[in-house]
């Protein structure tokens, strides 16, 4: 960094030319200089789940439309570990500065209640920016399984132990199969792994009975003849897989589930930086390419703004709680 002159008598031209070499001088050594619009270097976006899960999928298919609207590069990096844990504490302690953003969800609220000490605070933490993005969960086993209805599966389960795969403790493919254990008045051994990827390749490899991935992971598989689908576990069917009844249809009643997500920041991100954000989601989501996408695997664009993005992470949190005590859930 430069010296500011001994000789402090310099001349308004002289001023001037020292002002402009410091400025670049503050850029030379990496710093941002003063009024600098948001964003003048790459953003990162953390993504607390392995690659090729849906959200990272569906991150990735916004960051590079956001990126091309931004001028910045938006750069995915992926921190997958403790049900989304260890993204949401690595965000949660980053500048608020607008270049840090996180790939938020319903796991997050869950992980308020299913953890002792999750890391982070789901509110106090974060600033959640808007919705993006919603799935069906997909009950699904193996073709050699024998399996072929949910019948079936409470067959399987009433004779013998069966055992059945998650993305993690407090993410949806947990939660949702214990509420319908619950519904179905069974139980299964609960096998955790570090995301829906590695959840759909347990069931692809025989090492468990069954699982309830998110829809966008589980179709490819589907329909390439490598998973059977049971069911849907939402109020209505997939349009992808319109022969596969949803569980109300399948005999079991008021167990409803989906995993949703969109994009929060550290707490005190600026409001200006946080409004063009938006904008920007705002606009990429509207591009009918950026949508045709997203929906290609069966999930669904679905923006919220802040207020009701925010208002999902409460409701999903009093549904965590609820079902806990439901199932029996103690926090880990």
């Amino acid at each position: 960094m430069m010296n500011l002159p001994l000789n402090t008598s310099l001349c308004s031209s002289d001023r001037r030319q020292w002002l402009r070499m410091a400025v670049a001088s503050l850029g030379a050594a990496g710093l941002p200089a003063m009024g600098q619009a948001w964003p003048s270097r790459p953003i990162k976006w953390v993504v607390p789940y392995m690659a090729g899960t849906g959200p990272d999928n569906a991150a990735r298919i916004v960051a590079e439309a956001l990126g091309q609207h931004l001028g910045q590069p938006v750069i995915i990096e992926n921190r997958p570990g403790a049900g989304g844990n260890i993204g949401a504490r690595q965000v949660a302690r980053s500048a608020a500065d607008g270049y840090t953003l996180m790939y938020s969800g319903s796991p997050m609220a869950a992980a308020m209640r299913m953890y002792k000490n999750p890391g982070f605070e789901v509110f106090k933490d974060f600033n959640h920016v808007m919705g993006m993005s919603r799935s069906d969960i997909l009950l699904v086993v193996h073709p050699s399984s024998g399996i072929r209805s949910v019948a079936d599966l409470l067959a399987a389960s009433k004779s013998r132990d069966i055992d059945y795969a998650s993305g993690g403790v407090g993410t949806p493919s947990h939660l949702g199969v214990e509420l319908l254990l619950s519904a179905l008045k069974t139980k299964a051994t609960h096998v955790p792994y570090k995301g829906a990827s590695d959840l759909v390749n347990a069931v692809l490899g025989q090492q468990v009975v069954f699982g309830a991935p998110i829809f966008s992971v589980a179709y490819p598989h589907v329909q390439a003849g490598k998973l059977i689908p049971l069911a849907v576990a939402g109020e209505q069917r997939n349009d992808k897989l319109p022969q596969v009844p949803t569980l109300d249809e399948a005999g079991v009643k008021n167990v409803h589930l989906s995993s949703w997500g969109g994009v929060s920041v550290p707490k005190d991100t600026p409001e200006d930086i946080v409004t063009k954000l938006r904008n920007a989601m705002e606009a990429v989501l509207s591009q009918p390419k950026v949508r045709q996408t997203l929906e290609m695997d069966g999930g669904k664009v679905q923006v919220l703004d802040s207020a009701t993005y925010t208002q999902a992470f409460e409701q999903e949190l009093k549904f965590t709680e609820t079902m806990m005590k439901r199932v029996g859930l103690q926090a880990v």
